[in-house]
């Protein structure tokens, strides 16, 4: 079953980032697309996953049409109970305390909170606790929680791991995966760890503006 193909996609601010982009995710399907910082990674993402039009081309997700030609009431369905997005920022609510950040995922996508996944995370004890008293990681771990707990069909992660030690990064996209097999979910991940990028079905790279499978 295909979830999302993207057709002739090309974006430009001052200069081409990239063009031509033509991609496709399946169901139970991990894609990687590595390069350095800066290298359009993210605009990539942010194309695909309905938070940046792209200059030109055409992106469908889930059997609709193109998504920037939807009215902006479908538009938002389709962000809340259909996409997951994980940044490298956490965009955590602070003054919140953890179960609050949980609620307000479970609220907006009627899932319950998945406490075996807050265990497996080994974030199950910060409960009450406010966001400013987590580490860096258990931030980073709980943003990724709360994404999973919509239980989203098409995961776009932007270097998921860049805040966690190479163990619990590990641990913690192994999750993620487990999560896509078990949902036939799809995820596409931008990431610069090689490590993370061989654990999925499919690697792809920025060359000379264009999305090249390695």
């Amino acid at each position: 079953m295909e979830l999302l193909s993207a057709q002739n996609l090309s974006h430009s601010f001052d200069y081409t980032i990239y063009e031509g982009l033509n991609l496709t995710l399946n169901a139970g399907e991990k894609i990687a697309i590595i390069g350095v910082s800066g290298s359009g990674k993210s605009t990539i993402l942010n194309n695909l996953s309905t938070m940046l039009k792209p200059t030109s081309g055409v992106v469908n997700i889930l059997a609709s049409r193109d998504i920037y030609a939807l009215r902006a009431q479908e538009l938002l369905r389709i962000r809340r109970y259909e996409l997951g997005i994980i940044f490298q920022a956490h965009y955590l609510f602070r003054g919140f305390d953890v179960r609050e950040n949980l609620e307000l995922a479970s609220i907006m996508s009627n899932q319950p909170i998945d406490m075996e996944l807050l265990e497996r995370f080994e974030i199950a004890h910060t409960l009450k606790q406010q966001i400013g008293e987590l580490s860096g990681g258990q931030q980073q771990r709980l943003s990724i929680a709360r994404v999973l707990s919509k239980k989203p069909k098409i995961i776009f992660a932007d270097e998921p791991t860049g805040n966690l030690d190479s163990q619990t990064a590990h641990k913690v996209m192994e999750c993620v995966f487990e999560y896509v097999r078990a949902q036939n979910a799809g995820i596409i991940i931008a990431t610069h760890d090689t490590h993370i990028a061989q654990m999925c079905d499919r690697i792809y790279t920025l060359a000379n503006h264009r999305l090249v499978q390695v």
